[in-house]
């Protein structure tokens, strides 16, 4: 998977400077803080909340299970419905179709609907390198491409700017990009959208070909599903004459029942709101309405290989809303940056090195960006266990490196470095395997506890600088029951 943010540090580091940013920080804290606050509102009026989303999470897993059978469905169904399907092994086979299928129509531009199938594969730059300009067309997105800057949320890639930072974008660079930004343009939202929209219009109207994703591909009927808030992509998807929409292959519902679940859970876990604003769908092509072609390109991009994680691949459940971000104190203190990848945050932090292996040091880096409080877990509106999942991969990472197949069996390769952590965990493995060492282990440990040091010596010193070593107890656990219960020893 592309998308790493070249040049950047590991995440320790990149949050270690952007804690630093006294103003990135208010501009992280004021959104997260009001957005968290609408969807706890939106989700408290529905009393059946619960529900909704354990049949969320019932949905993804049964479609997962069963994914191979309901991708060729949905072939099937986009082909009859006069859509052409598309395979994509990975980005660069992803990059390539989407660039043919532009040359072919002889066009050097297109608009984009927002999307991070694309972000992912690096599609903006491959098309760049072959002549082809894409124009943004979503607001916060179109504020990240104008500032040649990078998006630090799923939901809100811009939330990292305040208006006076976007004010400056707009003046020094909508002209280089098209339509110029008004003459004493200010940092009101009323004047930043009217600019954005002025800036726009004429992208939409001479446009010939658009590229989307899909929040939803529903497998009976080959329908695609993109819900927003701007009305830009319904711009995009209606007016050109060649439509490409780039879309996982997790991205699949079974049927529009299901699809409901869904149209409930995604708009108050992502915007508060009860319905999202624009809710478009389209199946195929229609003469004399919409796109006269239409182009679907499933993308893996190592989504297979996660689904072969029996407790990773819950992370293909996610349904891009963001709410993990807006609750996780490590997001709000350290922004979406810092995390290395077009997936930030908790949800960024199992997703991206599942997808890319944890073999370089940003992704192997993710799975610890996290205080495993749980409040991710929590709002997830298809129940991924976030924590769960971060352990898990920790385990990865210190113990096997990335997984690889091996014939029908996923396995572990022995990873570089952490060579001390992995032998004190096997150290441990093998001792809490083998009960009358441990208790020994215990009861020599609290009868010298008098001669324990209070920092630890060599690597283990930067550890105990920062925190006091818990007291070893006067008596173990097993010797306190026994004494005082009675109770039997099963260690012997």
């Amino acid at each position: 998977m592309r998308g790493t943010f070249v040049g950047m540090p590991a995440f320790p580091e990149a949050a270690r400077a952007a804690v630093r940013d006294a103003t990135l920080r208010g501009n992280l804290r004021h959104a997260t803080h009001t957005i968290r606050e609408k969807r706890a509102r939106a989700v408290a009026e529905l009393e059946d909340w619960a529900a909704l989303r354990e049949a969320g999470k019932q949905i993804k897993d049964h479609t997962l299970r069963h994914l191979d059978r309901y991708l060729l469905q949905a072939e099937e169904a986009v082909t009859a419905a006069g859509g052409t399907v598309h395979w994509a092994a990975d980005a660069d086979e992803a990059n390539e179709i989407v660039t043919r299928l532009i040359e072919e129509t002889g066009e050097s531009e297109v608009v984009k609907v927002k999307s991070m199938a694309t972000q992912e594969i690096g599609l903006n730059e491959a098309l760049q390198a072959r002549g082809i300009r894409a124009y943004e067309t979503d607001l916060a997105e179109l504020i990240v491409q104008l500032g040649e800057d990078r998006p630090s949320h799923i939901l809100v890639p811009a939330i990292h700017r305040n208006r006076g930072e976007i004010r400056d974008i707009f003046r020094s660079q909508m002209g280089a990009w098209g339509r110029p930004a008004p003459d004493g343009l200010t940092d009101t939202p009323a004047e930043l959208a009217e600019a954005a929209r002025l800036h726009l219009r004429e992208k939409f109207l001479r446009a010939k070909v658009a590229v989307s994703g899909a929040n939803f591909l529903v497998a009976e009927t080959g329908t695609l599903v993109v819900v927003e808030s701007e009305g830009n992509g319904r711009m995009c998807l209606t007016l050109p004459e060649t439509l490409i929409s780039v879309v996982g292959i997790e991205k699949i519902v079974p049927t529009w029942r299901d699809l409901e679940v869904f149209l409930q859970l995604l708009p108050r876990s992502s915007t508060a709101e009860r319905m999202n604003p624009y809710t478009s769908m389209w199946t195929g092509t229609t003469d004399g309405d919409g796109p006269r072609a239409f182009h679907l390109v499933l993308l893996d991009n190592g989504r297979t290989d996660t689904l072969a994680d029996e407790v990773g691949r819950q992370a293909l459940r996610c349904i891009r809303c963001s709410a993990c971000l807006n609750v996780c104190p490590v997001y709000e203190r350290a922004g979406g940056h810092a995390y290395g990848s077009v997936y930030p945050g908790p949800i960024g932090a199992i997703l991206s090195p599942q997808l890319r292996g944890t073999g370089n040091e940003i992704d192997a880096s993710l799975p610890y960006a996290s205080s495993l409080c749980g409040a991710c877990y929590e709002v997830c509106p298809v129940a991924i266990d976030i924590p769960e999942v971060l352990v898990h991969l920790r385990e990865r990472v210190v113990q096997g490196g990335p997984a690889v197949r091996e014939g029908n069996r996923v396995v572990l390769r022995p990873a570089k470095g952490h060579a001390a952590e992995r032998a004190a965990m096997r150290a441990a493995q093998w001792a809490f395997t083998h009960p009358g060492v441990l208790r020994t282990g215990q009861r020599l440990a609290s009868r010298t506890r008098r001669l324990h040091p209070r920092t630890l010596p060599g690597p283990g010193r930067a550890w105990s600088d920062s925190r006091d070593l818990p007291a070893v107890p006067a008596e173990s656990f097993r010797d306190w029951w026994q004494r005082t219960r009675g109770g039997r020893d099963e260690s012997k």
